[in-house]
């Protein structure tokens, strides 16, 4: 199709393709009335189609997944252009710039002896361009973008002051505050129990809970997991055992909506133990 188009070849032809869908007389009218915010919200979906496909292993759907998210980054580059700001050129050049920047052990003379090492040159690196650019916030917790998702936010928090030295020595006192942690919650839980309608109640159990999974951040990152991977792996086995469980009751002639909870536990166990091959 793009031959019969005869759009040039690579992303020039990518970039002709969204400048059509933006032009003002005869493009698309949903492309035409798209603005950064609202394009927004799908950058991070594509982002995370992009994860989900390397989830499953899967390089084909990967293909056309990186495919979406470039396209989303030629969206924005259009609408910036289109407002004299920057173009998609600009967006490469700043990148290849920083990459050479962030990279002295390869491009330079510097040197580095692992990759811890280099996490730190890294941030010390950061730290120093937000320093030129005349940002006057000097904390280590600097710089940390509010609009990351919560849980990735906690863990670069986390990160952030364990360069400074404010970290746990190992996992046990990780554990051992997850556990107060939950009792707290517990210790909340009651008390919105007693007064279900008092507001201060639920912001206490609010703020218990937030500690819960803070902590719960703080253990993947002593055990070096990605949470986002730990979740979204907790969340692909719970969809298949439940749907498992939904195809076990209607193999019953059962609908799961139907039955008590107890009868819909003895099904959970049911698709855990076919899971695991167990009759």
């Amino acid at each position: 199709m793009a031959e019969v188009l005869n759009l040039p070849p690579g992303i020039a032809g990518l970039l002709t393709i969204m400048a059509r869908l933006r032009d003002r007389d005869s493009g698309c009218p949903w492309d035409i009335e798209q603005d950064f915010a609202s394009i927004a919200p799908y950058t991070i979906e594509e982002a995370y189609e992009v994860a989900d496909a390397i989830d499953r292993k899967d390089l084909v759907s990967l293909k056309d997944e990186l495919g979406d998210l470039l396209l989303q980054v030629v969206f924005h580059a259009r609408m910036a252009e289109e407002q004299g700001a920057f173009a998609f050129d600009d967006v490469v050049a700043a990148i290849s710039d920083k990459m050479v920047r962030r990279h002295p052990h390869v491009f330079g003379d510097a040197s580095v002896e692992d990759v811890e090492a280099q996490t730190v040159a890294w941030e010390e690196q950061k730290r120093r361009e937000r320093e030129a650019a005349g940002e006057v916030d000097t904390s280590a917790l600097a710089g940390i973008a509010r609009g990351l998702p919560e849980w990735q936010r906690a863990v670069k928090l986390q990160k952030r002051a364990a360069a400074v030295g404010f970290d746990w020595p190992d996992v046990s006192p990780v554990i051992a505050k997850l556990h107060e942690e939950i009792e707290e919650v517990r210790a909340e839980f009651a008390a919105v129990a007693a007064a279900p309608d008092d507001a201060a109640a639920h912001d206490r159990l609010e703020d218990e809970i937030g500690d819960v999974l803070f902590v719960c951040a703080n253990l993947a990152r002593h055990g070096k997991v990605d949470v986002g991977a730990a979740l979204r792996r907790a969340n692909l086995k719970f969809e298949r055992r439940f749907r498992a469980m939904e195809t076990l009751a209607a193999q019953d002639g059962l609908a799961l909506a139907e039955l008590p909870l107890e009868g819909q536990d003895a099904y959970w166990d049911k698709s855990k133990r076919a899971e695991r091959g167990e009759s």
